[in-house]
């Protein structure tokens, strides 16, 4: 019969071939990715009775602003 030639686990560390090794402080930055510093687009969904009432984001948010909330 033949025998199965046995080749041993690898580690963890050796789970990888070379070629699919990331050397990250060669990494530079995604140039299309979005900044920190622009404004994060958020969405609040309302109940479909205060909808009724506020039908702009304009008109909800003077109601906050005089309630005293933080935008």
């Amino acid at each position: 019969m033949n025998e199965m030639a046995s080749n041993p686990m690898p580690s963890s560390e050796d789970d990888l071939q070379p070629e699919y090794r990331f050397d990250y402080q060669k990494a530079k930055p995604n140039r299309f990715a979005v900044r920190n510093d622009v404004e994060k687009l958020k969405v609040v969904v309302l109940d479909d009775d205060v909808a009724q009432v506020f039908t702009t984001s304009e008109a909800d948010n003077k109601a906050l602003l005089e309630k005293g909330a933080n935008p």
